[in-house]
């Protein structure tokens, strides 16, 4: 139990960037490499990590032009749209909510980030011809600044 709890303090702050991140991970805490990823898909088939995944620092990557564009989809083609939108590679989030009318009809949504408006506009040219949305109410949001992105905290020290 004392090991899960290292682990998973190790892991909530990002893995090693190094070519075996579990075998570096492994040797803090005393296990081998086959060890941690065991232990880890112990604690996602506990429920204990929810998600596993990896948090893109877009920003430090040189991507500026981050843009969530929200479309007004009839409900009857929410499901088929989204899985066309999230077909294409950079497309990162695409995930469906609720209309709040009459200020906000839009309850399909997907993010799109490039290095400069002009390629994320490009993209979003891209997906509006492929899939058919040119009568399709659309809107771009770009980020104007990041407050907050880590993945998930599950154990603290500072928890004791």
């Amino acid at each position: 139990m004392e090991n899960d709890q290292l682990l998973i303090e190790i892991i909530q702050n990002g893995l090693p960037l190094v070519s075996r991140p579990y075998a570096a991970i492994g040797k803090q805490i005393g296990l081998t490499e086959a060890e941690v990823i065991a232990k880890i898909n112990n604690l996602i088939e506990i429920d204990v990590i929810k998600r596993f995944g990896i948090v893109v620092y877009h920003r430090k990557l040189g991507y500026r032009a981050n843009a969530m564009v929200v479309w007004d989809i009839p409900d009857s083609e929410v499901t088929a749209i989204g899985h066309k939108l999230g077909q294409f590679n950079f497309v990162t989030l695409c995930y469906r909510r609720s209309r709040h009318l009459p200020d906000w009809p839009y309850n399909l949504y997907c993010m799109i980030h490039g290095m400069d408006r002009k390629v994320v506009l490009q993209k979003l040219a891209e997906l509006i011809e492929q899939c058919n949305l040119s009568q399709v109410q659309h809107q771009i949001l770009f980020s104007k600044r990041c407050f907050k992105q880590r993945g998930a905290i599950y154990y603290s020290t500072s928890n004791n």
